[in-house]
């Protein structure tokens, strides 16, 4: 009995949180549902750039040599990238650096003794579903810089190129959220950014978690 009544008050506590949190930072939908991601989808895809690196293969050497490729390349590209102020800014340098780039990328492959050839270019591609850090981008259309080496048949590296999400090392937990948020907010709206926030909905699923298994020992 006592141990019931100590789960019950737990329980209460727990809710009285929980309902707080709700009524301020959330409908049940935004976090389980695709109802207001599908609805923002189509002004998120044109709000930026992704740029992806493709592997020739899903080989070990040609996957480390796809994060060679990519990181020489962001080496060269960020300093023209991390000032940029628009979506049209950023189009703009990577048409005039496409030269460069794909010239970067044939260096490093042969560097490494390869001699895949390399396709550079800014394309709208369809993606599917995709998670960057705290960050979930919908499926759609999207504009993108690609490199492809060799055949393109292997798994690739990805993030978003405008705003300059590439430079911001997601490894690095709340330090890179914070950066991530700021980066994204100075182009979407607080509701688009909402939407592909993971960083509540995973509190928010441990929650309900906590529900459920306060729900079973009351059964028991």
């Amino acid at each position: 009995m006592v141990k019931k009544i100590s789960i019950i008050l737990i329980s209460v506590i727990i809710l009285n949180i929980f309902v707080g949190y709700s009524k301020k930072d959330f409908k049940i939908n935004d976090f389980f549902g695709q109802e207001n991601l599908e609805q923002s989808k189509d002004d998120i895809n044109n709000k930026i750039i992704r740029f992806h690196v493709i592997a020739n293969s899903d080989s070990k050497e040609d996957q480390e040599l796809k994060l060679k490729v990519k990181n020489k390349v962001l080496e060269y590209i960020y300093p023209k990238l991390k000032n940029s102020k628009s979506l049209k800014e950023s189009r703009k340098i990577l048409i005039e650096n496409n030269d460069a780039i794909k010239k970067i990328a044939e260096e490093e492959i042969r560097k490494n003794k390869y001699s895949y050839t390399v396709t550079t270019m800014l394309s709208l591609e369809n993606f599917p579903i995709k998670t960057y850090g705290n960050i979930t981008l919908p499926q759609g259309e999207y504009e993108a810089y690609r490199i492809i080496i060799g055949n393109g048949k292997g798994q690739n590296w990805w993030c978003v190129m405008f705003p300059p999400l590439c430079f911001v090392d997601v490894t690095k937990g709340e330090v890179s959220n914070k950066e991530t948020e700021k980066c994204m907010k100075q182009v979407l709206t607080e509701e688009e950014y909402k939407n592909i926030d993971n960083t509540k909905k995973k509190e928010i699923k441990f929650r309900f978690k906590i529900l459920d298994t306060i729900k079973d020992l009351l059964k028991k």
